[in-house]
């Protein structure tokens, strides 16, 4: 008899992001909105995700895109009003879907009542609610290198910026307009918890936690080792996982989440957490979060020069990333799984075939990250297939990420030409494009202008062409979710990996009281073969899922170009 698993709905569910501003805009003003997106509400039901993850739709200046949010309780008026946030929550479980929220609390917008009250002087009772810092003995504040310490912000230059109305620096590891949360004033926790509660009470089942591993700091805020032997350094051995971070997650836990009568959501947006770091995070009876989204994988085609600096993908790389967060996480603790979201390139240009074989390499990686034991993750547009964006020159990118490193860049005597290539192949604006719908103007985004243009493939890539298309992307995701849902193995069933020194095939087991998957992705734009071991025992197995015709032989595992397949077989007689 097979055990009765009784594990949290999240172990189970595949999770659809939307980046609210190029889902869909309801009024034409060419920004999406929250309307926008409860009319697209059966369009998720049909694709079959249970859990909506909402990116920042808070009040904001929009430096950032709204990761800058100027009030943790109301909706920024372009994306609408808590009633239509109301609406949409109550749209998503009745329609048997949750809904997580992006939290973003290591920062704030420089706007925000809580800054504004800090940066009012040095006695302001907000102060220290914010990291306020002098200049460095003997050096004229504002001038270079008259920063507190040499960190480099995310963004392009100083984490310092001078203030002069009140006479120090502030520190802001994102944008300047983004200044950084003193997570050691119980002040600043308290009220965090106390908005976290506020947004649980009117219905939200959870949290995806912003850069959540950065609010614990040392504070005695020592500079970072020198960048290329630059004026700045690099902070991040004394902001990523400080001192009180474990402290800080299971004090938010104990304040928010316990004791709450329904089985809740949280992952944490970790850059630069190991292996080891996860296990503790996720941990159940550590309590402090669900899952962790780390890097490791999508750091692996960049070269010493970091993100932009960027190099060819080795599938070795990739597997040896994979499998040891699969082990390590295998007793303990859960993965989270995603190829894109609204900070990485498109899946499908960056580690598949975006020309002739489009559609095979978007499934075979669908098939090869879904198969994989955690919770996938899927951004919007990854289950049609889009695509990078051909952008023509610097002034087509509005991500202020992007737009600071061109201009840094040139300026330091990089070739405009090759910073532009860069920008193309990993800027954020690859997946903040609109979201293709059809064949109308701006691809049914909007009646209006798009805040960013519309990539022009949406003639060829849309979600009109391929809904009712049983061979395409959509389709193929669609029974990827389906396939979780009828068959165990897939969310629970223990991981195997598989020739991890092949160059060019993916390949791995998950088995489960006596049944066991076979998953297989050929890299590839050639046909290889798959030798996998017990080879032969496979050869009658029965054929679940692919993304090319089922080939008349059951005994050949030789892979066409970014094929995918799964195979499943008894292992032995149910008990």
């Amino acid at each position: 008899m097979a055990r009765v698993i009784n594990e949290p709905w999240w172990k189970e569910s595949v999770v659809y992001q939307v980046y609210p501003r190029s889902f869909a805009d309801s009024d034409d003003d060419g920004i999406g909105d929250l309307r926008g997106i409860i009319g697209r509400l059966d369009y998720l039901a049909e694709l079959g995700v249970d859990v909506l993850w909402l990116s920042p739709v808070y009040p904001s200046p929009q430096d950032d895109n709204g990761y800058d949010i100027s009030d943790y309780t109301g909706i920024e008026p372009t994306f609408g009003t808590l009633a239509d946030f109301d609406e949409l929550t109550e749209g998503l479980h009745r329609r048997g879907m949750k809904l997580v929220m992006d939290l973003v609390v290591n920062h704030t917008s420089d706007e925000h009542p809580w800054f504004r009250e800090s940066r009012s002087g040095v006695t302001s009772p907000k102060r220290d609610w914010y990291w306020w810092r002098p200049a460095r003995d003997g050096m004229a504040p504002g001038t270079p290198g008259a920063e507190p310490t040499n960190w480099v912000s995310f963004f392009s230059g100083s984490a310092w910026q001078w203030d002069e109305s009140s006479g120090e620096y502030y520190l802001h590891l994102f944008s300047r307009k983004q200044p950084d949360l003193n997570w050691e004033n119980p002040a600043v926790r308290s009220a965090v918890y106390e908005m976290m509660s506020w947004w649980l009470d009117r219905g939200v089942d959870g949290f995806r936690m912003d850069v959540i591993n950065m609010i614990s700091k040392d504070t005695t805020l020592p500079d970072g080792s020198t960048i290329h032997g630059g004026l700045f350094g690099d902070g991040s051995p004394y902001f990523l996982c400080g001192p009180r971070i474990h402290e800080f997650l299971q004090e938010m836990h104990a304040e928010v989440f316990a004791g709450r009568d329904r089985v809740l959501l949280t992952v944490g947006e970790m850059p630069g957490v190991t292996v080891d770091d996860a296990v503790l995070f996720t941990d159940p009876a550590r309590n402090e979060v669900d899952m962790v989204f780390q890097f490791e994988h999508v750091s692996l085609d960049a070269g010493p020069g970091g993100k932009w600096d960027v190099r060819p993908l080795r599938l070795t790389d990739l597997k040896a990333s994979f499998g040891r967060w699969q082990a390590a996480l295998a007793d303990t603790g859960w993965n989270s799984l995603y190829w894109d979201n609204h900070d990485q390139p498109r899946a499908v240009s960056r580690f598949g075939n975006d020309g002739e074989f489009r559609v095979e390499s978007a499934k075979m990686l669908a098939t090869v990250l879904h198969l994989h034991r955690g919770t996938p993750y899927v951004y919007q547009g990854e289950e049609l297939g889009m695509t990078n964006v051909p952008f023509a020159g610097p002034t087509e990118f509005r991500d202020i990420e992007s737009v600071n490193h061109y201009a840094a860049a040139v300026a330091a005597g990089d070739d405009p030409a090759d910073v532009l290539a860069a920008l193309r192949l990993r800027s954020r604006d690859n997946a903040r494009t609109p979201m293709q719908w059809d064949t109308t103007r701006s691809a049914g985004f909007t009646g209006g202008t798009p805040w960013i243009a519309v990539n022009p493939n949406y003639l060829q890539i849309n979600a009109a062409d391929q809904v009712s298309d049983p061979d395409s992307v959509f389709a193929h995701y669609r029974a990827l979710i389906a396939l979780r849902r009828t068959d165990p193995v897939v969310a629970h069933g223990d991981f195997t990996m598989l020739l991890a020194e092949d160059a060019r095939v993916y390949a791995f087991t998950r088995e489960l009281d006596g049944t066991a998957l076979l998953v297989l992705g050929n890299f590839s734009s050639d046909a290889v073969r798959a030798p996998v071991p017990d080879e032969q025992a496979w050869a009658g197995a029965e054929w679940v899922l692919g993304n090319y015709p089922q080939p008349a032989s059951s005994t050949s595992l030789e892979l066409r170009p970014w094929e995918s397949r799964i195979y499943r077989r008894r292992l032995v007689a149910p008990a």
